[in-house]
């Protein structure tokens, strides 16, 4: 790695409110995103929900930007998924009900009309966006991977409780359920067993696929619909090891633990593209 978490402060420093994400092109076939790292939200919306600022971050995934630091192209999203959720299907991409929201009163006033209106032209635009980077990458490099890095909590209960039974929560969740499994081996099982190689505190880390979670979110379903010859999105979920998913505090040494996960495959994952070829 070039840097380390002395600069965490940096990466998570606050982008305008106005801004929406940020893009990063590098001369590689492997992109990183990390799309529910935001946490703003239009003043107009933010004044009508019943959420506040600690109940949002919890569901959000913070610091998943930085565990993307080494990958050569990047996309960050600031918006908060309260706002829009960018890995939802665009008609269930605004949290209307309890049920879309882990059982969260989202809402104290219900959104208006134009206030949703405005949030799924943000949903339309990163699609479009998206659509053309990684068709300029297609058409440098033939094939590319997509990197769909976001976190899960396991201390659901509270933050005195048990945490979630290690058997249904592994440290790495990897997530193919949109996938053309066996199309997409070549490239899988080598990321799969290179972040699994690496130890953290003593120990390998546990890396499973489709246990906590399957994949099946709009971005890598909108990947391999719109490119199923020539793009892999593999979705990659890390538990909340890396900080305390109650207070919001970071783990340094865990943090730098995650980006060396992602840096580590990044070579991986471009030996795998060129040897298909």
């Amino acid at each position: 790695m070039t840097e380390s978490a002395v600069n965490l402060e940096q990466i998570q420093l606050s982008p305008p409110p106005t801004a929406l994400w940020s893009l990063e092109r590098g001369i590689s076939p492997i992109i990183g995103t990390a799309i529910h790292n935001g946490h703003h939200i239009r003043a107009e919306a933010l004044d009508r929900m019943a959420l506040d600022d600690a109940g949002r971050l919890r569901e959000e995934d913070p610091f998943t930007a930085y565990a993307i630091l080494d990958v050569p192209n990047r996309i960050v999203v600031h918006r908060s998924r309260f706002e829009i959720d960018l890995n939802r299907a665009r008609d269930a991409s605004v949290y209307l009900k309890p049920e879309q929201s882990w059982g969260l009163q989202v809402w104290q006033e219900p959104p208006s009309p134009a206030i949703i209106a405005r949030a799924l032209r943000v949903h339309d635009a990163y699609y479009a966006m998206l659509a053309q980077t990684l068709a300029g990458i297609e058409a440098e490099h033939g094939q590319f991977v997509l990197l769909d890095i976001h976190s899960y909590n396991h201390r659901r209960a509270g933050p005195g409780e048990a945490p979630t039974d290690p058997e249904q929560a592994p440290d790495i969740n990897i997530g193919t359920f949109s996938m053309d499994r066996e199309r997409w081996a070549h490239i899988l099982d080598p990321f799969i067993a290179t972040v699994g190689s690496l130890r953290f505190r003593g120990r390998f880390m546990d890396v499973r696929e489709n246990v906590a979670f399957e994949g099946r979110g709009e971005q890598t379903r909108f990947v391999h619909e719109h490119f199923p010859q020539t793009g892999c999105a593999i979705a990659v979920e890390f538990k909340k090891f890396f900080m305390d998913e109650w207070t919001g505090e970071p783990d340094l040494e865990a943090l730098d633990a995650m980006r060396a996960v992602i840096a580590s495959a990044v070579p991986v994952l471009e030996t795998a593209l060129r040897a298909e070829r």
